[in-house]
């Protein structure tokens, strides 16, 4: 029923204005069509004016006004090194187009009311003034001139690129339909290598190249993970997309650049305020006391819930919108801890699947790094609280060491070079522990005979027990036995619980 009112209103007003013409052209009839046509220049070149002021009021009053929400002023000071750079250019563009856009609007609206149609008047044409012709190119020229070169001042400023010898973190940002997928270096710094051939949506969505040893530990965020960023470190971004054109913005910063299929492009910028700071900024300005939530007035205010952010700048596709990342800007301690604990993609999604290009190698140089800080943090500390006596409060399991890289030949106690590694580190605790003894437990799974089994995991006890000795540890403070498959931990109904059940372990005696 609204809708058919609307449509009746509407069919009303049309009508309306069909007589209204009729009524004009009967009125221009009467009048005379010279004297209408007067009329309405000198009307209209009276409203132009009007219009003119009203407009300009308009736009420097709404500047004002608004100033606090615009980038530049404000509390939108840039948050980083470079921004103010950014921020000085645009004010100087806007004082120069500033004058030519108000001049030329007062020019325009005045000169169509002083120039309206009266009778006696007549147009005069002139092919070309010289002089004027000279100031109209000679000015602007001068003043774009002046413009590009500040531009390009600012541009190689903003843009140059970092040597080796540099300090810096880099990122990598990669945009796809639709969402960011950040990689971050691991301990060593470096970003490894990409190569769009070896991209596969189920385990490698970045064709991250493998064979290169920097991308062994790096970490990829995706979804709607927050980045973080250190405050006051140079941050140097690589830039690309998978699909369509992106663009790679971060406001706050004045940092912006394509993201092109294809093309790899980079950003530096150095962030100078963490978003603690930002915060307390802006909790000095009324419009942002305001509740977050207008329908909870008592909840957190606007200023408390402000965040950087990361958002494209190209109309990527219907998702577009959903392309907005959370940056959030911390101190350098911060950052050092969270960027500790991020996890390994090539670790958690790679090592071990058909993915893997090390599969067939049963041990890794970073496998073997880990290991030892693992044993570090958990091992040292337990056997050094050991030292003034046995705690009886502590568990079987936790007394227990499960032996992680010790291999053995197929059906033999012949141990692998590659379980040097692991057993000489901890021959190394044992020395640092010598109130430390340790049963060598040797254990199979459920595959042959019983008898055989257990012959074969006390075979293999040995081998463990007799190479911690030759590293140095006293026969005395070691037993050896050997259980088969008389203690499982896991089913052997399947080949990866047999994995688990077949193993070596030093319990704590």
């Amino acid at each position: 029923m609204t809708i058919f009112g609307a449509l009746i209103i509407f069919a009303l007003i049309a009508v309306i204005a069909v007589q209204l013409g009729k009524v004009n052209d009967l009125a221009a009839k009467i009048r005379g069509e010279e004297a209408v046509m007067r009329a309405g220049n000198d009307s209209t070149g009276r409203w132009l004016v009007v219009f003119m002021v009203v407009f300009l009021v308009g736009c420097i009053y709404s500047a004002w006004y608004y100033r606090d929400y615009m980038l530049g002023y404000g509390p939108w000071e840039a948050s980083s090194e470079h921004g103010k750079e950014v921020d000085s250019l645009f004010n100087v563009t806007l004082i120069f187009t500033g004058i030519v856009f108000v001049i030329t609007h007062i020019l325009l609206f005045w000169y169509a009311y002083k120039y309206r149609m009266q009778q006696g008047r007549k147009a005069t044409f002139f092919a070309h003034d010289t002089k004027l012709e000279l100031i109209w190119t000679a000015i602007p020229a001068v003043v774009m001139a002046f413009l590009v070169a500040n531009g390009l001042v600012v541009w190689n400023n903003v843009m140059p690129d970092l040597g080796p010898e540099d300090k810096f973190l880099e990122i990598e940002a990669t945009g796809y339909q639709f969402a960011w997928d950040i990689r971050y270096p691991g301990k060593d710094g470096k970003i490894g290598d990409k190569d769009f051939r070896l991209i596969n949506m189920s385990n490698n969505p970045l064709g991250v190249n493998f064979n290169d040893k920097a991308s062994m530990d790096d970490a990829i965020l995706s979804g709607s993970d927050v980045i973080k960023l250190p405050v006051d470190s140079t941050v140097r971004v690589r830039i690309t997309a998978k699909d369509v054109l992106h663009n790679f913005y971060l406001p706050h910063f004045r940092v912006k650049m394509d993201a092109v299929p294809g093309l790899p492009t980079y950003f530096i910028f150095k962030p100078t305020k963490t978003t603690a700071q930002m915060r307390q900024e802006l909790s000095a300005y009324p419009e942002w006391n305001e509740p977050y939530d207008p329908a909870d007035p008592e909840g957190p205010k606007r200023w408390e819930k402000f965040n950087y952010e990361l958002a494209c700048a190209e109309l990527c596709g219907k998702g577009h919108y959903s392309m907005r990342r959370v940056v959030e800007i911390v101190s350098k301690e911060e950052y050092d801890a969270w960027a500790a604990g991020l996890p390994s993609f090539y670790k958690a999604s790679i090592r071990g699947t058909d993915a893997d290009p090390f599969k067939d190698q049963k041990l890794l140089d970073f496998e073997i790094e880990d290991r030892k800080a693992e044993l570090d943090s958990t091992v040292d500390p337990l056997w050094s609280k050991l030292a003034t006596g046995r705690d009886t409060t502590m568990t079987a399991e936790v007394l227990t060491l499960r032996l992680k890289y010790v291999f053995f030949d197929t059906g033999s106690n012949n141990l692998d070079a590659l379980s040097n590694h692991e057993l000489d580190y901890i021959a190394g605790l044992l020395k640092k522990h010598p109130h430390i003894r340790l049963e060598v437990a040797g254990h199979t799974d459920n595959v042959g005979d019983p008898a055989a089994n257990r012959a074969l995991s006390m075979g293999r006890a040995t081998s463990v027990r007799d190479r911690l000795v030759s590293q140095g540890v006293a026969a005395s403070r070691l037993v050896v036995n050997g259980y088969g498959d008389t203690k499982p931990m896991d089913t052997n109904d399947t080949e990866e619980g047999k994995a688990k059940n077949r193993r070596t372990e030093l319990r704590v005696i």
